[in-house]
């Protein structure tokens, strides 16, 4: 009896799945067969699957944020920094508050980090470069972050994007052919109830196609978008006054291409520049100093370069403008060396010199670093993030006093690893950005 029952309920299923291939047509069924898709084999259909690359048929969610934890791995506890170890990341100094994976941001890469502290509400706020646009993610409590949502690329997929901030604006650029400036109005995060939403930029500027990477002075409201299609890839001066109305406001292509810049409104030792806004370029080969306060007359003040020049890649000032810290991308590899970060003495900027060389403690490629206070924070591909003391720096004493690896494997110099890091969240916490594992967000033991 229950097997003619069993048999009846087979062909009954039969039948019915007979009649909707007859009565469909075949675009229909390729729309059923999407529905009924379960790429995971949890018995969740992936339309309904709040994970649908990794099985997790628990569908456990515990911020209710709509990505399953098993694809997101949002971590609700600080896993403190004990014997060299986070869980599963070397670290010193430092604990691991939260990490979201790529796929919890559906990405395949990172690159770029950024963040807002929104004024009116105090919450900070991470925007993570991904392959496919932009993830802005809620790290207002660090050990359960939120991830919001994407703001999709502009044109094409690229591993190269880089985001700055002005004003509650968000401004992105990219590799990708065509792709402009994305302005995002950051205000539009408070208001998020279910994520992650898909978002749509405000305006886009298009006097440029694509930028390696772009500069805020946010002292002055222009933004610089360097290795563009023009001016030779040196700086492009945009003004960004109103955030909504970009204004094309000149170049400067007398030095070649840069790669990547800061632009101050200076305050340091040389006199002759007080109130100027001076643009440092990392020009592959040179550092250039140029004074950009008057657009239309811009003046190379000075050009520097220093022993064994590789790729000069980034750099960044100290707090009162005495010395620029300058990483070299290439020089690991060339030189066969341990991580060497430059020291250059800007007291006189007609004469720039270089001081000195710190070398860290592995193999591993420097590539963005920035300062707060009296720390460099390096973002150090496979050997993850470094603590560097520069309160010495007068005597040449740098110093580490404290990592976090987010790429375990190893500390060779290969471009895996961590991309960027952003230091400048008030409540000490600091983001990281992995191009293979996604965000991390970490803070200084016992802090």
């Amino acid at each position: 009896m229950v097997f003619k029952k069993l048999f009846s309920s087979l062909l009954y299923l039969l039948f019915v799945c007979t009649i909707l291939i007859s009565c469909s047509s075949s675009d229909n069924q390729i729309e059923v067969v999407q529905i009924m898709a379960d790429a995971d084999n949890d018995g969740i259909i992936d339309a309904d699957d709040n994970c649908p690359s990794t099985p997790n048929a628990d569908q456990a969610d515990a911020n209710n944020n709509g990505i399953g934890d098993v694809c997101e791995q949002v971590m609700s506890t600080r896993i403190v920094c004990e014997n060299g170890m986070a869980g599963e990341f070397p670290c010193n100094n430092y604990d691991l508050m939260a990490h979201i994976t790529l796929s919890g941001m559906a990405a395949t890469a990172g690159n770029d980090v950024w963040g807002w502290t929104d004024s009116t509400t105090g919450k900070e706020y991470v925007l993570m470069g991904l392959n496919n646009g932009t993830g802005f993610i809620d790290i207002s409590d660090p050990l359960n972050p939120i991830y919001l949502g994407k703001l999709p690329t502009a044109t094409f997929n690229s591993p190269w994007r880089d985001i700055k901030v002005y004003n509650d604006y968000a401004f992105i650029v990219s590799e990708a052919n065509n792709h402009g400036m994305q302005v995002f109005d950051l205000t539009k995060l408070r208001n998020v109830t279910n994520p992650p939403q898909t978002f749509s930029s405000d305006t886009n500027y298009t006097g440029f196609g694509h930028s390696h990477n772009i500069i805020i002075n946010e002292a002055a409201g222009f933004a610089y978008a360097v290795g563009t299609n023009i001016f030779d890839g040196g700086p492009h001066f945009i003004d960004i006054q109103n955030p909504l109305n970009p204004i094309a406001a000149g170049g400067y292509s007398n030095d070649g291409e840069t790669h990547d810049a800061q632009v101050i409104t200076y305050n340091g030792p040389d006199t002759d520049y007080v109130g100027k806004e001076i643009f440092v370029g990392s020009n592959g080969n040179k550092v250039v100093i140029v004074d950009v306060t008057d657009k239309e007359n811009p003046r190379n003040i000075s050009t520097l370069s220093y022993p064994d020049v590789g790729f000069t890649h980034q750099g960044w000032f100290t707090e009162d403008h005495r010395y620029f810290i300058v990483g070299d991308e290439s020089d690991e590899t060339m030189l066969g060396i341990r991580t060497r970060t430059i020291i250059l003495d800007f007291t006189d900027l007609d004469n720039p010199i270089f001081k000195a060389a710190y070398l860290g403690p592995t193999r591993a490629i420097d590539h963005n670093g920035y300062v707060k206070g009296t720390l460099f924070y390096l973002a150090n591909y496979t050997a993850g993030v470094r603590f560097i003391d520069i309160s010495a720096i007068d005597n040449n004493g740098l110093n580490e006093v404290g990592f976090f690896d987010t790429y375990p494997e190893n500390n060779s110099a290969n471009f895996n690893g961590v991309w960027s890091v952003y230091p400048y969240f008030e409540s000490g916490n600091i983001a990281i950005s992995d191009i293979d594992r996604g965000l991390f967000i970490v803070r200084k033991t016992g802090f």
